[in-house]
C-alpha cells in the first residue's frame, strides 16, 4: 500500500506549485526512485518538462514525457499506465490517479488557491474512504 502525502504550500502561486514537484521529483530521483509526474493536461505537462530544464542551473534530472520516452528514470505524463512500479507518484491533477497502486508514494501537492484546496480536500478524504492513510506535510 503505498504512502500517501500532501505537500501543502502557503502561497497561491500556481508556479510555486511547479516548483515544488520539480523539487520533489529531483529529491526522489537523486535517492535512486524512478517518478512519474502526473499532470492534469498536456500543456502542464510540457511546463512541467520545460521548468524540470532550467529550475535548478547547476543540476540536471533526466527526464522526458510519456510520449518521447516511457522508460526514462523521470516520466511526465497524464493517466498513461507507468512502465516502472514502486517508484514516486507526484500528482498535479485534481483528481486521483487511476495508478496509485503502481507506487509505493504519492505525492500531491497543495498550495492555497480555492478550487484546488477544495479538490485537495476532496482528495484527501477519498484516500481515507479507501483505506489509506494521508499524511499532511507543511512546506
Amino acid at each position: 500500500m503505498p504512502r500517501i502525502e500532501f505537500y501543502v504550500l502557503s502561497t497561491a502561486v500556481p508556479g510555486d506549485r511547479l516548483r515544488a514537484a520539480c523539487q520533489l521529483t529531483m529529491k526522489a530521483w537523486r535517492a535512486g526512485l524512478p517518478v512519474f509526474v502526473r499532470g492534469s493536461d498536456a500543456q502542464q505537462c510540457s511546463e512541467v518538462d520545460e521548468l524540470l530544464w532550467r529550475f535548478k542551473a547547476e543540476s540536471f534530472v533526466p527526464h522526458s514525457l510519456q510520449q518521447d520516452d516511457a522508460q526514462a528514470p523521470v516520466v511526465i505524463g497524464l493517466d498513461q499506465e507507468p512502465l516502472m512500479t514502486q517508484g514516486v507518484l507526484i500528482n498535479l491533477s485534481q483528481t486521483l490517479s487511476p495508478q496509485v497502486e503502481h507506487f509505493s508514494r504519492v505525492i500531491e501537492i497543495v498550495n492555497q488557491e480555492p478550487s484546488l484546496l477544495s479538490a485537495c480536500r476532496d482528495n484527501f478524504r477519498s484516500y481515507r474512504q479507501r483505506g489509506y492513510d494521508p499524511k499532511r506535510v507543511e512546506l
